[in-house]
């Protein structure tokens, strides 16, 4: 049996509620917490303005209102991941969702810049507890028939909570609901949050590694601090011009992970628990899967912060009237889930396949379309392209979970998903310091209609490049399921 279908006997515990509908409750419980953590990453752009204005923000607070959650969220992933093996999934994600609500009405309640900023901190800690811990227990509650449907949803729901988010900022934020302005975005936690915390009480099953001992203390101060140096630069390095320090922090932090690999290699020969099970690695299933999901974060970080000023600084939109184009995107992605799920069963590569075939070529016509009618665009046609891209990407995103951790021990599940999660966030971080490269280059700060236009179709080869590139590395994933 090769390494990538030999499965190990599990060795984990899992108790709680397994009937049919305490399983449908608790999918239910876990893929809102992923909502509320995939909304908050993006739901403060719309509101940005309204924040700056309310609280006399510097342009440079502004950034670190968005970047303080992205930052803290994408350096704890994969401890956060590893504790739950060894102290128990359901309690670490109770405990994850508990802070992430009291966090968020810290920010809820924020009057000035730097207590916002810290309260979203918080909020991306506790996020780092809570979020691995859905994958994980969807990949151990859900038997291989259903689970993939599960791992489905899952993928759905992160790709339309990013894409929805900015549209929610802008609805909640327009509303301004009981004269509070901004603050709605914060506070719509506060329900919703104590719901996913009471029912999970109920319904959530508890799992863990049993023969896992101690956390290593020594492999989550190497893997944060590499992911530091390098995410920091990437996060903040565009808004200083790409300065001489930024490029060291980055050869600093792949010293540092490099470290971290000598070191977990080390600590599993000796017999000891490591932070990040590299055996995972050996499995082609697994890097594979992993790869494309970077490349999908990436391009993801590319398009979308293009996409956003190519409608509002290229074409004149308002921010309500560009919301439109998220929506049409959100309903595109749903309706990709749903074919890739029901049309392909989450059996194998083809789907997602197809869809990063589909959305290059909807690219690819719609970079045709902008060229043939510049800054005349109607608004219609402006959005309309973003169904099928929303189609592809949702038929992508649906599967890559299930496919990268389908054959991952239960284990080893925690860690397997903060690895999983960290992928993503690291794509994001690289598509959006790409940004500076493949879209603000072209045009001075302060531009205006064709130039920006100009600037969006040029990033968007880059864009239909990552597509292809991710439909390559499917290929070494399996065709069906094993």
């Amino acid at each position: 049996m090769s390494a990538d279908t030999k499965t190990l006997p599990s060795r984990s515990i899992l108790s709680g509620n397994r009937s049919p509908g305490g399983r449908t409750v608790m999918l239910v419980v876990v893929l809102v917490a992923e909502l509320m953590n995939a909304l908050d990453g993006s739901v403060v752009y719309t509101a940005l303005p309204s924040i700056q204005h309310d609280t006399g923000a510097s342009g440079a607070a502004v950034q670190w209102i968005h970047a303080a959650y992205a930052l803290t969220f994408a350096l704890g992933l994969i401890t956060g991941g590893r504790l739950g093996d060894l102290y128990g999934r359901k309690r670490l994600f109770l405990l994850g969702t508990g802070v992430f609500t009291a966090a968020s009405l810290l920010c809820g309640l924020a009057g000035t810049p730097a207590l916002l900023i810290a309260a979203r901190v918080v909020q991306g800690g506790a996020a780092v507890v809570m979020v691995p811990q859905v994958l994980a227990t969807l990949h151990v509650s859900f038997d291989e028939g259903s689970r993939a449907k599960a791992f489905g949803l899952y993928g759905t729901v992160m790709s339309l909570g990013s894409v929805a988010g900015p549209v929610l900022g802008g609805v909640l934020t327009g509303a301004d609901v009981f004269g509070l302005g901004w603050r709605p975005i914060f506070l719509i936690n506060l329900p919703i949050g104590l719901a996913t915390v009471l029912l999970g009480l109920r319904y959530l099953p508890e799992s863990r590694d049993l023969t896992a001992r101690r956390p290593d203390l020594t492999g989550m101060a190497l893997a944060g601090l590499g992911l530091l140096l390098v995410m920091y630069p990437l996060t903040v390095g565009g808004a200083h011009q790409w300065p001489a320090w930024s490029f060291l922090m980055m050869g600093g932090g792949m010293l540092a992970l490099a470290g971290f690999v000598v070191q977990q290699r080390a600590r599993t020969a000796r017999g000891r628990d490591p932070l990040v099970v590299l055996a995972l690695f050996r499995s082609r299933t697994f890097a594979a899967g992993l790869s494309a999901q970077l490349v999908f974060g990436l391009l993801s970080g590319v398009f979308f912060l293009a996409w956003t000023l190519f409608m509002q600084d290229g074409l004149g939109l308002s921010p309500r009237r560009a919301a439109v184009g998220f929506v049409v995107a959100s309903v595109g992605e749903m309706a990709g889930a749903w074919l890739a799920m029901s049309a392909a069963g989450g059996r194998g590569r083809r789907a997602p396949q197809a869809g990063a075939l589909l959305a290059a070529a909807a690219l690819g016509g719609y970079v045709w379309l902008i060229r043939d009618q510049g800054t005349v665009l109607s608004p219609a046609l402006t959005v309309l392209p973003l169904l099928p891209v929303g189609l592809g990407l949702g038929m992508v995103g649906a599967a890559l979970a299930d496919m990268t951790l389908r054959q991952v021990d239960h284990d080893h599940a925690g860690s397997a998903s903060g690895i999983f999660n960290t992928s993503t966030q690291l794509g994001i971080a690289l598509g959006t310091a790409l940004t500076a490269v493949v879209f603000f280059a072209r045009f001075p700060a302060g531009s205006h209609g064709t130039t920006v236009t100009a600037a969006f179709t040029g990033a968007l080869w880059y864009v239909i490049a990552a597509l292809l590139a991710m439909w390559a590395l499917m290929l070494l994933l399996p065709k069906c399921r094993p």
